[in-house]
């Protein structure tokens, strides 16, 4: 059995931020990855905005993280030269009944440190938007979008350079806790027996599975596992908009927004769609769903013009019809076990929040 000093379960771009941060503590490092590659499910299958930190109760993980991280982010990608825009975004309201809605949108964005929200009558949103519909709206300058996939590939790269290993189609099939660390039993096609003093679980849509595996780890600190399942649909053509366009919030999410990728192509959603079993086939049927919705601010979309584009799966940790959860990051110092870090629940704002919560993770781990 191999000993090493520190696991990461899962190549994500929260595993991906955890094994550079520790890596650059100087701390050994390994790099578990069931895929044959990084990022292949949550985090390459998002909406790549860089969000302000607006939605988030305050005080919450979500609120202190996506605030720490999106300042941190910007500054990263300037640095490494990870393609980016800070492009802004409208909150819109599309009816007089909606509009006292967007004062406490930006209430809440100011308890959590968001402090550039401007509010913007119809004419003045109508003027940046021309095709846009709304009564009011609320302009975030702080949004942007990002190429997540250069994100991730400067963040393996940094990590890789202060000494990391990456090994890829590599499952932990389970473990234990033992006196003087945590034994991974790993799969693949050479399956192997590792035993390390530090493992951080950030194994995302299987987070819960992989803790539930861990003889001796105390079942009360895994959370249920539940998937929310958001579908994107892309507009034919080039984008209308040049600001991200977002309705107020609904139940579970943020509503079928208007996001725009670096290459400007549009694309709207994610619905939410709870499933059981991760599928990622997209509906073609479900889009009749969204023409509705995206009307109300976009009235000039047409029939036909929505293809279904992908879809993303969010690892939640409250069943459909419950309050949003909190991330769910959980130490020594909660569950009782040295060296180990559970993170559970890691959906959006996870990429804008990936920095300031491997800064976390490293916290709990000294």
């Amino acid at each position: 059995m191999e000993k090493v000093d520190s696991i990461v379960i899962g190549a994500g771009v929260i595993g991906l931020a955890v094994a550079r941060a520790l890596a650059e503590q100087g701390r050994e490092v390994i790099v578990l990855e069931a895929e044959s590659a990084i990022g292949m499910h949550t985090s390459s299958r998002n909406s790549e905005v860089i969000h302000a930190g607006i939605y988030y109760p305050r005080g919450s993980l979500k609120a202190q993280l996506c605030v720490a991280g999106r300042q941190a982010l910007y500054r990263y990608c300037a640095e490494r030269g990870v393609e980016h825009r800070r492009c802004g975004k409208l909150i819109v309201a599309t009816s007089e009944s909606q509009a006292p809605q967007l004062d406490k949108i930006r209430a809440q964005a100011a308890a959590n440190g968001v402090a550039d929200l401007a509010p913007l009558t119809a004419a003045e949103a109508i003027a940046m938007e021309p095709q846009l519909h709304c009564v009011a709206a609320l302009h975030s300058p702080s949004t942007g979008i990002i190429d997540s996939h250069a994100y991730m590939l400067a963040l393996q790269g940094d990590a890789e350079n202060a000494g990391a290993a990456f090994v890829f189609r590599s499952p932990v099939a389970g473990g234990r806790i033992v006196a003087d660390g945590i034994e991974l039993e790993v799969g693949g096609a050479e399956p192997m027996r590792l035993k390390a003093a530090t493992v951080v679980n950030s194994a995302g849509l299987h987070a819960q599975k992989t803790a539930a595996s861990l003889e001796g780890f105390p079942r009360e600190h895994v959370p249920p596992t539940y998937y929310a399942k958001g579908n994107y649909y892309t507009l034919a053509g080039r984008s209308p908009f040049a600001h991200l366009v977002y309705p107020v919030p609904e139940a579970a999410g943020l509503g079928v927004h208007l996001t725009i990728d670096l290459g400007g192509q549009a694309r709207f959603g994610p619905d939410v769609e709870w499933i059981e079993h991760l599928d990622y086939e997209v509906d073609p049927r479900r889009a009749d769903s969204f023409y509705a919705a995206i009307r109300t601010y976009w009235p000039g979309l047409k029939d036909g013009d929505l293809m279904p584009g992908y879809c993303g799966i969010r690892p939640k940790i409250q069943a459909p019809h419950e309050p949003a959860s909190d991330f769910l990051i959980e130490g020594p110092r909660e569950h009782g076990v040295p060296g180990l870090v559970n993170l559970f629940g890691i959906e959006s704002p996870g990429l804008t929040a990936s920095l300031a919560i491997a800064e976390y993770v490293a916290d709990k781990l000294r």
